[in-house]
């Protein structure tokens, strides 16, 4: 367990008072607002510390920039190609892929992370 500070406190809250799955500079930018005189780097070492500890979960999908999600349970997400935000996708985790791939390939599989592309409803109306 990670020991808790103030900067990881602000951190956290952040990212669980949001479902936009946020870049680091934009959870800088609010962490600023409690903490003004916190530093990017400390924001960047935070994230990362709660990504390995596994209290957050970083999306960082074919070189796009991370973002990061307080949701640990595993879920589906959808990435629009043209605005960059990122949602989640409720529906049920296909766990018999789990079991065909390891199937096939004879790997011990863990888990998988599957995320959906294209354009979101509000890009589409625009």
């Amino acid at each position: 367990m990670l020991r808790r500070t103030k900067q990881k406190e602000a951190i956290l809250e952040v990212l669980r008072g949001t479902t936009s799955h946020p870049t680091a500079d934009w959870v800088y930018n609010e962490v600023r607002k409690e903490i003004p005189n916190i530093s990017l780097g400390t924001v960047y070492r935070n994230l990362r510390l709660l990504c390995e500890s596994g209290e957050i979960l970083e999306l960082d999908l074919c070189g796009t920039l991370s973002r990061f999600d307080a949701r640990r349970d595993n879920h589906y997400h959808f990435r629009c190609g043209k605005c960059g935000l990122v949602f989640d996708v409720d529906v049920p985790v296909d766990m018999e892929m789990d079991k065909i791939v390891a199937q096939r390939t004879g790997f011990m599989i863990s888990y998988h992370r599957l995320e959906f592309r294209g354009v979101c409803k509000n890009c589409q109306e625009s």
